[in-house]
């Protein structure tokens, strides 16, 4: 560790705190791909790591620990530390990872002009990445049904205007309990040649996932899903993240920030770097080819 007077002797002059809520291979791997690109764009710059303690007491104590050493940037992985981050350090610049829906947490204004001291590399693929996808898979799509709750229901509106501009129409059916779902799965399934996803929590419990999945495979409606997790328990296909090029992305916005540039104006990435997944029963169920090109480069193929 090094003293007050060793820093200024080796040059370290600013410190960057990174800070997780779990060891999960896609978050190592994220702060891998984050300290890559700090470490050759500022190398004279100090990376601290503070995995956040389970119990109030122990993550209050790190907490205290952060402020003590008074961090030129804070880097968040995940949701968690994001919340934790933004919570505690207002003052602070913040630039989180691997956050799904950045403005439907509430941790910027918006994807273009993040506004506040908070920027970042998001999780989200683009609707039209999504839905061109889709497209390649289903040539004769049409209609695009999706159920979504509360908590996702801003996603709704944008996504209505870019599967028009694509030549789709997209029904989308609200559900907030569990009694409303299997009406809401059956108005979506009579409406649709396919059904579309979104990472919903309130909604995709592992529980009520398989029994969506079950019912669009019984009545022969391709599924897309939200992650590769999905596809394995029998959704169509999935597009997923590199999480080493989300903290890459993640660390080139850490960069700009200790040169100067204020967080509200740098834009939210998305994923640079998307990997494809389907599964080949599902395929064969439903009697649909895969375009041989995507065959060809997916990521994991589920048998």
């Amino acid at each position: 560790m090094f003293g007050l007077g060793s820093l200024a002797q080796t040059g370290w002059g600013r410190t960057v705190v990174i800070i997780s809520a779990d060891t999960l291979t896609s978050t190592v791997r994220t702060m891998s791909g984050a300290k890559s690109i700090v470490a050759a764009n500022m190398p004279d710059v100090l990376i601290e790591h503070f995995l956040l303690d389970p119990t109030p007491q122990g993550r209050q104590l790190q907490l205290d620990s952060i402020r003590k050493r008074k961090p030129d940037i804070l880097l968040t992985i995940g949701s968690t530390a994001t919340q934790a981050a933004r919570d505690n350090f207002p003052n602070t610049p913040i630039v989180f990872s691997s956050v799904m829906y950045p403005v439907i947490s509430g941790f910027v204004k918006s994807m273009n002009a993040p506004g506040g001291n908070m920027t970042g590399a998001s999780l989200t693929i683009t609707v039209d990445v999504q839905f061109k996808y889709f497209q390649r898979i289903i040539p004769s799509l049409k209609n695009i049904g999706v159920l979504y709750s509360n908590n996702t229901a801003s996603l709704i509106p944008p996504a209505r205007v870019v599967a028009n501009e694509l030549g789709l129409r997209l029904t989308a059916v609200p559900v907030n309990s569990d009694k409303e779902l299997p009406a809401a799965l059956d108005s979506v399934v009579n409406s649709c040649d396919g059904i579309w996803s979104i990472a919903d929590p309130n909604l995709f419990s592992p529980q009520s996932t398989k029994y969506i999945l079950l019912h669009a495979i019984r009545n022969g409606k391709p599924f897309m899903g939200f992650s590769r997790n999905v596809v394995e328990s029998g959704a169509l296909f999935a597009l997923d993240f590199d999480y080493k090029a989300i903290g890459r992305q993640a660390g080139n916005a850490v960069s700009q920030v200790l040169n100067g540039a204020r967080p509200s104006d740098i834009p939210v990435t998305t994923p640079d770097i998307i990997w494809f997944h389907y599964n080949e029963n599902t395929a064969k169920h439903l009697r649909i080819s895969v375009p041989a090109d995507l065959v060809a480069v997916a990521k994991e193929v589920y048998r």
